[in-house]
């Protein structure tokens, strides 16, 4: 191939290779089109401090209540600005009670996707795991997780906290250092309020004007009231009633089934405050819909109430 033919060859080559990239490149530049808005969960605090911390993420006030034993936040989410405070928690007992942590999470879900449904007059925090430690003991996840990730069984080693204290028993009612479930003996810590997660509890509960508060539970498929050495408030009989006619789950007003002592709704009675526990009919599922309704019950019991 002679000089002339080969620098039209190159030429011809160099124009083919310019071709290629430039069609390539319009191939793979992104397009609008490609864009799709995927729905982002609220996001989690993440500060390592002890001391509460808050956030505002898309109106929703995300709160660092404390840190577990093993160093894991205590999470709280706020919607709302009302001066009438309802509480709701899930996951005192860990990864035993792994659907009351998951309740919790569809239920930040639920008021961060229809805001309208909560009164003007009303503030919502939703506290999902009480007990981050003992969910990370069944799940092996940080924070949120998936039905899927709970292993089969009964997981009563994810009930305790990290210390291998009751958090349920933790609390100043009748307190005593060797309580009981199931009939069988069970650690209540060193002192009342002992553990890191109870303290923050009540560190929260004593810097809030709280109106009422619900805690979720799994599997006696009730709900009880509160009480300690004393007759239960008036308030918590009432929201016991307006809960139980929305959800369907029946009313007992006290566990029966053998002495607890340092239980967190005993203990909330004796400083006033309504409180009640949700008890779902298994270890298995959320029962989301049957509780929507009893939360949207409070929601209008505590909208118009005088």
């Amino acid at each position: 191939m002679d000089s002339r033919h080969t620098n039209q060859f190159l030429i011809a080559l160099i124009i083919c290779i310019a071709v290629f990239s430039a069609a390539m490149l319009v191939f793979l530049w992104p397009k609008k089109t490609d864009k799709v808005k995927v729905p982002q969960p609220v996001p989690v605090a993440t500060t390592t401090d002890e001391a509460p911390v808050e956030t505002k993420v898309h109106g929703v006030a995300i709160r660092s209540l404390g840190l577990s034993v093993e160093g894991r936040q205590i999470d709280s989410y706020t919607f709302g600005d009302g001066k009438t405070q309802i509480v709701f928690v899930g996951g005192i007992h860990g990864g035993y009670e792994w659907n009351s942590v998951l309740l919790g999470y569809e239920l930040i879900d639920y008021l961060g996707q229809n805001p309208e449904l909560i009164p003007k007059n009303l503030e919502i925090t939703v506290i999902p795991s009480m007990n981050p430690d003992g969910v990370f003991k069944v799940t092996g996840k940080e924070g949120r997780f998936a039905a899927a990730d709970v292993p089969a069984g009964a997981n009563e080693a994810g009930r305790l906290n990290a210390h291998g204290v009751d958090l349920n028993r933790n609390f100043d009612c009748n307190w005593k250092a060797k309580a009981v479930w199931k009939n069988k003996p069970v650690s209540a810590g060193t002192a009342a309020f002992s553990e890191p997660e109870s303290a923050a509890f009540k560190k929260f509960v004593l810097e809030n004007n709280l109106t009422a508060v619900v805690f979720y539970h799994s599997q006696s498929n009730a709900i009880y009231g509160s009480q300690c050495n004393g007759d239960m408030l008036a308030e918590t009989a009432k929201i016991m009633d307006v809960y139980s006619k929305a959800s369907g789950y029946k009313t007992v007003a006290t566990f029966d089934g053998y002495a607890v002592t340092g239980d967190v709704t005993d203990w909330l009675s004796t400083i006033g405050k309504p409180a009640m526990t949700v008890e779902l009919a298994t270890h298995k599922t959320t029962e989301r819909e049957k509780n929507l309704a009893g939360v949207k019950a409070l929601f209008k019991y505590y909208e118009n109430k005088k």
